[in-house]
């Protein structure tokens, strides 16, 4: 395993810290409420990095999805890339790719999917039928992918006949929805029985969140650390108690485990490996220890933790949202023991 970022991924990276840290602010997240930073997202397409996620590689875009998170910006950068770019890319026919990709890489056009396959969904003749109760940024989306009852991936457009859409407020503020198919029109990508296109399309997707979390989890714990580096109890800072320390400690090993197996993950899909178990192992790590950093970093702020203005707050938010988007951890432990059974079997 290779875990050093080349040439590109760095500069990637480090031009997306920039633009998130000047535009992804306290007062323009406030000021945009639970829907799309329309500005930010033109700025990230114009700079290139929403196309660059196929230069660069999952373990690239998980980088970018860091930074992200640190300033919990947004944008649907992972929804758009792990559901429309790649997947276009890698199982789309030629004529797909000259279609989509150029409009999704411009930002012109918004992907989203829902994933993990939770909901029934139905094809006949082309058509799509079924009910997905809360799909992330889907009021934003022109696209959304969807897998059925068999696991073949479809491409629908939220404006196609018998497509409706309706707002959901989830945890975070992703613009969700609920997605209402009735005899939708829809176009398979890849071949209808390739089951392999879904497990492919899920495990970058748990990867790509992961990584997002790790991010969630690193700002969450920048923003205790100044806290009690700076707010002073019994005449001195609340760093120098070794209960904040403890906890803070805690919160930085456990940020650290999502970010490695996040990148593991990736390396491994990038290098065309199998990664089945490595992204449920990242999943799991983002959404149990996520859980436990986010709640830290709130306490670890004290009553102004529990200020709902406070940007901490936001960060708390996100990280249950991510929770709650990737699987509790009881349900992911319980996948990854079969898919451990199914290989020594």
């Amino acid at each position: 395993m290779d875990f050093h970022p080349t040439e590109e991924q760095t500069a990637a990276a480090g031009l997306a810290a920039r633009i998130f840290r000047d535009l992804s602010t306290h007062e323009r997240l406030t000021a945009a409420g639970t829907g799309t930073d329309t500005e930010l997202w033109k700025a990230l397409s114009t700079a290139g990095l929403v196309a660059a996620s196929l230069d660069i590689g999952l373990l690239g875009l998980v980088l970018l999805l860091e930074e992200q998170g640190r300033t919990t910006a947004q944008v649907p950068l992972a929804a758009t890339c792990v559901y429309g770019i790649r997947p276009v890319a890698a199982h789309g026919t030629e004529e797909q790719r000259a279609r989509l990709l150029p409009a999704l890489a411009e930002g012109s056009a918004v992907a989203t999917g829902a994933f993990p396959a939770r909901s029934r969904v139905t094809p006949d003749a082309g058509r799509l039928t079924g009910v997905l109760p809360a799909v992330p940024w889907l009021r934003d989306a022109t696209h959304v992918l969807v897998p059925d009852d068999r696991r073949a991936l479809w491409l629908v457009r939220t404006d196609a006949p018998g497509v409706q859409t309706a707002a959901v407020e989830t945890t975070a503020p992703w613009a969700a929805g609920r997605l209402t198919l009735s005899g939708a029109e829809a176009e398979p990508l890849g071949a209808p029985d390739e089951g392999a296109a879904y497990e492919a399309v899920l495990a970058a997707a748990r990867t790509a969140f992961a990584g997002l979390q790790a991010g969630v989890c690193a700002g969450s714990l920048a923003r205790a650390v100044a806290h009690t580096s700076t707010r002073e109890q019994f005449g001195r800072p609340l760093s120098t108690h070794q209960g904040v320390m403890l906890r803070a400690a805690d919160a930085h090993m456990d940020t650290e485990a999502i970010r490695v197996t996040a990148y593991e993950a990736a390396w491994r899909i990038d290098e065309g490996l199998t990664a089945a178990e490595q992204a449920l192992t990242a999943a799991w790590w983002a959404a149990e220890a996520g859980t436990r950093v986010v709640h830290a970093g709130q306490h670890l702020h004290g009553g102004t933790g529990a200020d709902l203005d406070h940007p901490v707050h936001r960060h708390f938010l996100w990280g249950r949202q991510l929770d709650a988007y990737l699987g509790c951890g009881a349900e992911l432990l319980a996948e990854l023991g079969a898919v451990l059974a199914k290989e020594q079997a």
